[in-house]
Order: C-alpha cells, then structure tokens, then sequence
C-alpha cells in the first residue's frame, strides 16, 4: 500500500506530512514509558522483521498480491507507540533507498500505515484481550483479529487522502470499493502473518510480548510468614528472610530470540523474497484498473543504487534482490534500535534528573502499568 508521488496533490500530502510529524513526535514522547532496558533493541528487529516480511508479496486473487504492512504486528510485540516508531523507520528506509513508497507521499504512507494500523490493531487487540480468558491462545486470536481489521482500515484512509487530494477524477465511491474490497483480502493473509509471529514468540518468550503483559501475575514472597510484593530488583535479596538470591528471578536476556528473529528476517529478505509473487499489489491493481495511476510521477529516490529493491551494476537477478533485501535488514536494524535506544537513554536521563531510579539502575524492564495492554 504505499502510495507513490502524484496520487494526492501537494497541499494535502502536506498536510499529511505534518499529521504525521505530530504522531511521531507523540509516538517518539509514548515510546519513553513502553521501552525497558530489553525492549529497544526488540524494537529494531521487529521494524527489521516487518521490513523483511513487506518483501513477501502474496498472491490475493485476480492477478493481485499483497504484503504485511506490520502495524498491528509491532503493536503487538513492542507497544503501540513503539510500534509506530518501528513501521515509521521501515517506510523512512524504504522510501529514501529502495524508491518504495513516494518522497511527497511519506506522510499519506506514515498516517496510513504507520499510524492508522497501530491505533485500530491497539483498540480491538486491547479490546478483546479484556473480554476473553487470560490465555497465550487468546493473545493470538486478538493479534488475528487486530490484524485483519488494520489493512481495511488504512486503505479507508487512503480513501479519504484521495477524496480530498486525489489529482484524477475517478468517483470516490469506486475508489473506495476498489480499495476495501482487495484490502480485506489482504488482511487475511496479515492476520495470519500477524497470529503466527505473535504465537511462536509467546512459545518461548511470553514476556517478550507487550499485548501478553496481563497474563503474568504480580509475584508474591513469603516473609516471616506474611505475604510481600516481590521489590523490582532483577535478583531478589531473600538473604534478609534467611535465604539466597533466587536466580530463576533474574530476567532471561532475549538474546536467543533477538539472534534467531534476525536470522529469519535475513533469510526471508535475502532467500525468500526471490520467490514473492510478481503480481501488483492492492493499491497498484486498484490505480490500474479505476485509472488512478495517470497522476503517478517519478520517484525522487529512482537514481539510489538500491532502487526497486536490487543492487544496481549486479546482473544477476536473485543475488541482486536478495543482496539488497540483506542490506535493507541491517540499516532497519541498525535505524531501528539507534532511535529507539535514542529513546530510551533520554528516558534514563531524565529520570535521573528527576530523581527517579533508572531500569539499567535496577536491571529490571521499565514499569509497566496492568491497565496497558
């Protein structure tokens, strides 16, 4: 779905760009309360993942793919303010070096797939997850549904873009059905993607999961035969109740889960995406066929050695694509966890300042409240 240059005219791509700013800059103010000592670079490889993953076009019908847009995914994983952050740096990446996505367009692609996918896949996964047990299966079923709901959702908005701002003179209407009807599809093939991310990472790392954050209960201690919270030290001091430092209460490093998310994020850049239907996605098979793309102008980025995800001066199709997804996977990464442990560090600092004790401090995750989902 990412909208080239020329679909929306330039006062309301503006406009866009500045709603866009203004939900990053309350994402980037959010994201201080979301990101513990372990999540930011999490983050990173989640905005890696979803990048890797956007590669994957999937047939639809009709001659039409789709591909993840990763709103709901990050959300899920990371937090919803994080979660804009991370699809954010993934279409800052893609826009500027990839020639995906249009310069002038950036605002229209962050409000709708940033922005628009987060706040919908939040409000229903958040939703659901009060109503249904406390369970890891009922933390999927939300991410499902979170998911499926999120793609029709931002391709509504691209419709509202273009009712205001379309530079051709297709009816609304049509643009509309055009857009929902093939982005409902799609969200079947995102809510699935979305579930069984969700779910392998709940398998082995539940408290890596920001939506599965209320299924874990606060921990109590007995002492002196009085129950106590446990204090939010990463190791205990039972040594004042007569016993010893309890190990199996230290936080496990997410290191096994950060390396092995990054080898599957190169693998399905670097490997996979070779295999990726050729087929125009949704919005492409939907400018095509109601007339929409006459208003499409040339990439700003069209020259970047990196264009339309190949390396220029390689000959060789598949090493060229997988080369550049490769690429692509480590300067998402890279991006991804620089602004986010960004974040964090100015989070650090200003609780310092005000006094307040730091999670690198304690070794523990920042605090986070049950009323968060």
């Amino acid at each position: 779905m990412h909208v080239p240059d020329g679909f929306i005219d330039a006062p309301v791509s503006a406009a866009a760009g500045a709603v866009a700013a203004g939900a990053v800059a309350v994402s980037l103010r959010g994201a201080r309360r979301e990101l513990g000592e372990r999540a930011a670079p999490l983050a990173g490889l989640v905005a890696a993942f979803v990048f890797a993953a956007q590669m994957l076009n999937f047939p639809v019908a009709a001659g039409t793919s789709g591909h993840l847009l990763g709103g709901a995914l990050a959300t899920i994983l990371v937090g919803p303010y994080t979660g804009v952050l991370c699809v954010t740096v993934v279409l800052l990446v893609q826009g500027l070096l990839f020639a995906d996505g249009g310069l002038t367009a950036l605002g229209v692609n962050i409000t709708n797939m940033a922005v628009v996918t987060t706040v919908v896949a939040y409000a229903v996964c958040r939703g659901l997850v009060r109503v249904l047990p406390r369970t890891r299966r009922s933390v999927t079923v939300s991410a499902f549904a979170a998911a499926l709901l999120s793609v029709p959702a931002a391709a509504a908005a691209f419709t509202c873009f273009y009712a205001v701002g379309g530079t051709t003179d297709v009816p609304v209407g049509q643009v509309l059905t055009a857009m929902v009807g093939v982005h409902v599809l799609i969200g079947v093939g995102e809510a699935a993607i979305t579930a069984l991310t969700v779910g392998a990472v709940l398998a082995v790392r539940p408290d890596l999961v920001y939506g599965a954050r209320d299924l874990t209960a606060p921990l109590r201690l007995c002492v002196g035969g009085e129950p106590a919270d446990a204090p939010p030290s990463p190791t205990l001091d039972l040594a004042r109740a007569g016993g010893a430092p309890t190990p199996a209460l230290t936080p496990r490093s997410p290191r096994k889960v950060l390396l092995a998310g990054l080898a599957i994020s190169l693998l399905l850049a670097g490997v996979v995406s070779f295999y990726a239907s050729a087929a125009p996605d949704g919005l492409e098979k939907a400018a095509a066929d109601e007339g929409i793309e006459a208003g499409a102008g040339e990439h700003g980025a069209a020259g970047s050695p990196l264009a339309d995800y190949g390396v220029r001066g390689i000959t060789d199709g598949r090493l060229s694509g997988g080369l550049a997804g490769v690429i692509g996977v480590g300067l998402t990464v890279a991006a991804g966890t620089g602004v986010l442990c960004t974040v964090r560090i100015v989070r650090t600092v200003r609780g310092r300042r005000a006094g307040e004790p730091s999670p690198a401090a304690t070794g523990s995750p920042a605090p986070r409240t049950p009323r968060d989902v």
